[in-house]
């Protein structure tokens, strides 16, 4: 298989996710904007998911950019991280539905740690098949964003049971971190030249 054709059917999986979570939306019964505050919980936790998935979308785009090589086990890996993705829908309603609490909370957190386990896999598994001079190799170097983040993930679970803020708060803070771009592997790509 091409990477070309594993970034398309990646893409095309992490679409219809978006279009799952955004058709957890439910309208509003009523037209005043009043109606609108039950709704508040559900969308605030819809754009933290949206953002999480905007990101892993630009990581992987960058990631099989990088890549010269699909094997089996990259195939595999990758369907591993679709996997955790895949659950995003479900943990963002629920957690936004019953308003932050703990369980879900706690769920939501879980699962994106297993997704940026995943994500640690593929990028490993990538990096062994191309060998450890490889472009992308350079590029993640020791990966101290990664390991933040899934540390951020595991002591943000267990706090959804002391107070969910703060995992809400953790949960925030991972993204924040991803926001800015992660450039490390395109500048690798360009010679150290920033793309225009």
């Amino acid at each position: 298989m091409t990477k070309g054709r594993l970034e398309a059917f990646s893409d095309g999986v992490m679409a219809v996710i978006i279009t799952i979570m955004v058709l957890e939306l439910k309208v509003p019964h009523g037209g005043e904007l009043s109606a609108l505050t039950p709704l508040v919980p559900v969308f605030l936790v819809y754009v933290l998911s949206f953002i999480f998935l905007g990101i892993y979308w630009s990581n992987h785009h960058h990631l099989l950019h990088a890549t010269e090589r699909v094997t089996g086990g990259v195939l595999w890996a990758n369907l591993h991280l679709l996997f955790w993705l895949s659950l995003t829908p479900f943990v963002t309603g629920w957690m936004g539905e019953n308003h932050f609490a703990s369980v879900p909370t706690a769920m939501y957190g879980a699962v994106q740690l297993c997704a940026a386990i995943a994500y640690y896999i593929l990028q490993t598994t990538i990096i062994r098949a191309q060998g450890p001079h490889s472009t992308l190799a350079k590029a993640v170097g020791n990966d101290l964003k990664g390991k933040v983040s899934a540390v951020l993930y595991a002591v943000a679970i267990p706090l959804a049971f002391v107070n969910e803020r703060i995992s809400d708060v953790l949960y925030v803070l991972v993204a924040l971190i991803w926001l800015v771009p992660d450039r490390r592997i395109e500048r690798r790509i360009n010679g150290g030249r920033e793309r225009t």
